[in-house]
Parts: structure tokens; C-alpha cells; sequence
């Protein structure tokens, strides 16, 4: 099919829920994406952070065709050993105790929620139950996870969302002004991705921490985006020291695969008992195959040590142009305030130009997939170099 004849298809049949560029991708194979002409493309994008291993890398296809191949599903009314093979691993690797598998970065949002709320209910009464989040933020787009995120423009239109949540600024004053009797949770990205690629600060996170322990208020810290490598750690709390009680992954855990993750300390392990939840797909197979293959990989201490130096060498190159004003991020997580133009424009002439690169706020954004070569980062930048070159 033509692009042409691909965008009618999709004007004719699918909501007009995105804002797409106009290329169609096809294929891909590590950082490189082919659309239907058969042009490619260095991708800085991943799929918003999803592809952490690239496009089809062979560890993971080949677990997840052998999966497939072998069972492709079978409900939770049934042990599944994929399930609890990634379960343990995942256990192992960031110190948490238990585990609920869902689909997406908002379900796991949504069990958390329910987490907190119920631990609450159950030892303080049912009027514990209002969430803390942070202005900035985005935690999904179901109608509690809208109601998480601290940006009004997200609300518009949905209401009534669900009730329960105030919205602070990133320090201590503005989320104790929040806090009251009712609060069950505080609920934060470390670094807020949608919201322009801002880190929080270490003394802020740690003072967070430590007051929400004094309180029994638990720490609920949303990686959606910033987990499974993306930061340099294998998860970014670790980057700041401190230990949530409850943890959300989801996008990269999957290689490329719906997949959410809602983890657990133990002394919340036995809060959700059987009924409380549930997810007909969460925790299906063939996605714990891919979920364990990308573990294999980004688990590993000298992996993710080359994640620090991609990142660090993605930072020096972007910092040196000229037309960039600032970068920040963390890791292979990165927003670039461009000195003329706007992102958006610069974007769309990325991607005419065979660069795939992402907005946020005003900032360009970059996730390029984690197992990327440098010589793949050398031709994006050189790309973008050219590109914002001609912004006026």
C-alpha cells in the first residue's frame, strides 16, 4: 500500500485520536525503521520508550516466537510458570516482593492506586484515601489516571474524573500543604517525561521519602517511562537512593509488547487478596517471554553502565550546538530547548528528513532504543544538526 492509500484507510476507519507524522512504518531492525516507500529512518523515539532493545533484536523475537509457538494464552484462573519466572526475576532485581501483571503503563497506574487505597481503608479507615501527585505530571489516560495527572488540559472534557487527588509543586512546603489526615499516598515521577523531561531533585526525593515513612504514607513512584534501563539504572529510583513502596513499569519491560507492572514491598504483598483485581490478558505469556528476554539483556551491571555512556555522549553532542539552548534528562531520557523554532517544527522535518525524534512541552525529546550503536547516534545528531540549522 501507499502512504496515500494507508491514510485514507486510517481517516476512513480508526478516531482521529493522533496527531501522526506522515510516514508509515513498515519494518525496522535495530534503530533503523522502513517506511511502505522503503525509506529509512534512525529512530530516536522507540516507540515512546517501548523498543528498549531496538526493532525485532534476535533474543527477543526468538523468545517470543518460541512462546507463541507453545501457548499463547491462558487466563489467570491458571498458574502460568512464564508469569512467575518474570515475576521472580523482577523481584530480584529491584528488591520488591510482589507483583501485578496488566497491559499498560495506566493500568499499573490504576492497580497502584487501588493498592494504596485499600492498605489504607484496611488499617485506617475508608476516609484515607486521597493521592498526592505532582503539577507537571502524567500518569495516563483513563478517567483516575487523568485525574492523577497535574495538568489541567488532560481534564478538559472528562469530568467528572475520579475524585481524591490535590496536585503540589516539586518541594516539601507545597506537599505539605496537601497532605492532611485523608492522604493515603503521595504518587511522583522522578523524572517528568511528558511534562518536559524534568528530573526532580535528590534532596527533594529523599526529604519526600523519608517524611512519607514518618506518616505510614506510602511512596508510589510512577516509571512508566523512566524504568527498565532508560535512565541508566534499571530503575531511576535506584538513582536517587531511595526505596518506594510501590513501584509502576511498564513501555520498555515489554520490548515491544503490552505490558504493565505494579510492584510491591512486603509489607503491602498481602493487601490485594483474590477478587480485588484482576486483568484477563496481564501477565499473558508470549509478553513474559519478551518481558524476561529484555531483563536478560538490561539487567545486565556492564549494559547498563553503556546506557550511562550512550547517554553521556548524547548529552556532549547535543549541548555542543550551537542552536540548542539547554538539555536535561537522565540517562537515554533527554529534552534539547531549542533557541529558534519550535519542537514541533523541528519534529516534522526530522522525520522528513529520516530522523524520528519526539516533543514534550516546548523541548525536543529523545529515547532512542537502549542497545543503540554509536554510529547510529552520530547519523540522528547529524540530521538533526542540519535540520535545526535551518529553524527560524
Amino acid at each position: 500500500m501507499t502512504l496515500e492509500e494507508i491514510q485514507e484507510q486510517d481517516h476512513r476507519y480508526l478516531m482521529q485520536t493522533y496527531r501522526r507524522f506522515p510516514v508509515a512504518l513498515v519494518s525496522g531492525h535495530g534503530a533503523t525503521a522502513v517506511d511502505c516507500n522503503g525509506k529509512e529512518y534512525i529512530d530516536f523515539t522507540s516507540g515512546i520508550g517501548v523498543n528498549s532493545l531496538g526493532y525485532c533484536d534476535e533474543r527477543w523475537t526468538r523468545a517470543v516466537a518460541k512462546q507463541a509457538a507453545t501457548l499463547q494464552h491462558t487466563s489467570n484462573l491458571y498458574y502460568q510458570p512464564m508469569q512467575t519466572k518474570l515475576a521472580e526475576k523482577l523481584c530480584a532485581l529491584t528488591g520488591f516482593s510482589k507483583v501485578f501483571f496488566g497491559n499498560s503503563g495506566a493500568e499499573a497506574n490504576e492497580c497502584a492506586v487501588k493498592v494504596a487505597r485499600k492498605y489504607a481503608a484496611d488499617k485506617y479507615g475508608k476516609n484515607r484515601c486521597r493521592i498526592v501527585t505532582l503539577r507537571n505530571s502524567f500518569h495516563g489516560r483513563t478517567l483516575t489516571t487523568l485525574a492523577a495527572t497535574g495538568q489541567d488540559a488532560f481534564h478538559e472534557k472528562f469530568t467528572p474524573l475520579t475524585q481524591g487527588f490535590s496536585y503540589a509543586f516539586p518541594n516539601m512546603d507545597s506537599v505539605k500543604e496537601n497532605v492532611s489526615g485523608d492522604t493515603c499516598a503521595v504518587m511522583i515521577e522522578l523524572v517528568q517525561g511528558e511534562g518536559g523531561v524534568l528530573p526532580l531533585k535528590d534532596g527533594f526525593v529523599k526529604e519526600l521519602a523519608a517524611f512519607c515513612g514518618e506518616r505510614d504514607i506510602l511512596l508510589i513512584v510512577d516509571e512508566v517511562q523512566t524504568g527498565v534501563g532508560r535512565t541508566g539504572k534499571l530503575y531511576c529510583f535506584q538513582n536517587y537512593g531511595v526505596m518506594p513502596d510501590i513501584l509502576t513499569s511498564a513501555k520498555g519491560l515489554g520490548g515491544g509488547l503490552p505490558v504493565g507492572a505494579c510492584l510491591c514491598t512486603g509489607r503491602l504483598g498481602g493487601v490485594m487478596d483474590a477478587g480485588s483485581h484482576g486483568s484477563t490478558f496481564g501477565g499473558n505469556p508470549v509478553v513474559c517471554a519478551g518481558a524476561l528476554a529484555v531483563l536478560d539483556v538490561v539487567g545486565d551491571g556492564g549494559f547498563l553502565r553503556e546506557v550511562r555512556e550512550k547517554g553521556a555522549y548524547l548529552t556532549e553532542k547535543l549541548s555542543a550546538m550551537e542552536e540548542i539552548e539547554f538539555v536535561r534528562g537522565l540517562g537515554m531520557m533527554l529534552g534539547a530547548k531549542l533557541k529558534k523554532g519550535s519542537a514541533k517544527e523541528a519534529a516534522q522535518k526530522c522525520a522528513e528528513s529520516g530522523l524520528l525524534v519526539l516533543t514534550a512541552k516546548e523541548l525536543l525529546r529523545f529515547l532512542p532504543p537502549l542497545t543503540i550503536a554509536y554510529e547510529d547516534i552520530d547519523k540522528g545528531l547529524a540530521v538533526l544538526q542540519k535540520v535545526i540549522r535551518t529553524l527560524k
